[in-house]
């Protein structure tokens, strides 16, 4: 055994991949936009491009971004920074160099939207009436944070948060666009990295709006946007900026006394059964033999604000029988202890849209933007690589344009990849071995005979060496 050829390369898929980004523009805009000063910003286009090269390929560390360097590999791609060079050009980002990157991000994601089927084909809005089972047409803008876990203590910003792991705090914004079959896989549109310590809402205003915006300059001012939120963002900042950038919102509230008095009053005839855990559909009525009902109630939101502050909408309250009412109904006590527990949230959608069941479905699907979580914890952020704060932050906004990257590639080849995770993409379509040959100066990749992939992975390379043109954002 010995590792001495030269011309193996271990992720093949990077091939028609990076040439895709490099179509998107990625270099270039980087090269454009970020102004990392001394000699550790020169070639920041091909540096950006090196890393995110290296976290579609597996890395998720900077000492990982050696993977580029072997083999053939210099023989496909022009160049690949050894990782002390792309630590040190990380650790030279100021906190302003990472809002140039979360530019290059926005700018890189509209332009993978023109080149691909990356949001798919936006479906109809039908005016006449809401389908119970669909989110009428609305583009579905998910916020939320996340802890991602650190160790040591040399890591600048490192703290113990609400979920009592000490970490650095990310919040994120994912877009899923409606379509004939339902709803595209969510993609990152806004992404910020903060202290351990950091409560929620902090910083959620401003990225918020720029999520909106991101989000309008992909889908056009035509498209219906509702932002989904849980209680910790039911603050102004958040629904305010939604508000203006002529988004609805569905926004969790806690149950403070306002809302608890307005759920009070709420008529009995008003709740409507639902599909829920272990719900059964009665076929001779239509409906649904369930214990959880659902109500809404017209509802002024921060209404002990100045009037300019106070948002109009509809609150729309789920509630289910107390888990401990069985047991206290056997033991006789059934009229003093059969009580609900309530869960309610805000909304300013459309009632002729998204009618009372709707609404309540449709905010119940947030919890998608935890598998994005998922996703990106178990491939580029199952580690933030450096002590310095503004590096795993550029780290961070590196990790998103992977990850949309990835999706986007996903996107040009067969149905069942469409919505696959990171991982699972990587795994059929990236990290594919494969031997370079050079014959009359053309590279040929020689790839594994009988690769059970081999359809996908053609099918990637043809759509991305013969693209369509971009589309108008």
């Amino acid at each position: 055994m010995a590792f001495d050829d030269p011309n193996l390369v271990s992720a093949a898929g990077l091939v028609p991949v990076l040439a895709l980004a490099d179509r998107a523009g990625l270099g270039k805009l980087a090269d454009e936009h970020l102004s990392v000063p001394t000699d550790k910003g020169a070639n920041a286009g091909l540096k950006v491009s090196s890393l995110v090269g290296g976290m579609v390929a597996g890395a998720d560390s900077i000492d990982d971004m050696a993977l580029l360097r072997h083999g053939g590999m210099i023989r496909v791609f022009t160049r690949a920074y050894a990782p002390s060079t792309l630590g040190s050009f990380l650790r030279a980002f100021t906190f302003g160099h990472v809002r140039q990157l979360d530019a290059i991000a926005s700018r890189f994601l509209i332009a993978l939207a023109g080149l691909t089927r990356l949001l798919g084909a936006s479906a109809p809005r039908d005016d006449a009436g809401a389908d119970p089972d669909s989110d009428g047409g609305y583009a579905l803008l998910d916020v939320d944070d996340t802890i991602i876990e650190v160790h040591g203590h040399a890591k600048q910003g490192a703290g113990f948060g609400y979920s009592g792991v000490r970490g650095l705090n990310a919040l994120l914004a994912t877009l899923a666009v409606p379509f004939v079959a339902g709803t595209t896989a969510p993609v990152i549109v806004a992404q910020r990295l903060r202290k351990g310590s950091a409560g929620s809402p902090r910083g959620a205003k401003r990225l918020v709006g720029d999520a909106v915006k991101t989000a309008r300059r992909l889908l056009g001012t035509g498209q219906l946007i509702l932002v989904r939120m849980d209680s910790a963002f039911y603050g102004r900042g958040a629904v305010h900026a939604a508000l203006a950038g002529d988004a609805a919102v569905s926004v969790t509230v806690r149950m403070d006394t306002a809302v608890k008095k307005a759920i009070a009053t709420i008529d009995d005839a008003a709740w409507t059964t639902i599909e829920y855990t272990d719900a059964i559909l009665d076929e001779a009525t239509g409906r649904w033999v369930s214990r959880a009902e659902v109500a809404e109630i017209p509802f002024i939101a921060f209404s002990a604000q100045k009037r300019a502050d106070q948002v109009p909408g509809r609150l729309v309250v789920r509630r289910i029988p107390d888990f401990n009412a069985e047991k206290n109904k056997a033991a006789g006590q059934d009229s003093l202890f059969d009580v609900w527990r309530f869960h309610a949230f805000f909304t300013t959608t459309d009632p002729g849209v998204l009618d009372t069941v709707a609404a309540d479905k449709t905010h119940r699907g947030h919890a998608v933007i935890e598998q994005v979580h998922a996703d990106l914890k178990s491939s580029a952020l199952a580690h933030l690589p450096s002590g310095v704060f503004a590096a795993n932050a550029a780290w961070l906004v590196l990790a998103v344009i992977a990850f949309n990257l990835t999706r986007a590639a996903a996107s040009l080849t067969e149905p069942d990849l469409v919505k696959a995770t990171t991982a699972t993409i990587r795994r059929k379509l990236i990290t594919v071995p494969a031997r370079v040959a050079t014959s009359a100066r053309r590279i040929t990749l020689h790839l594994p005979q009988q690769w059970p992939w081999e359809p996908a992975w053609t099918l990637l390379f043809d759509r991305v060496s013969d693209p369509p043109h971009a589309a108008a954002a």
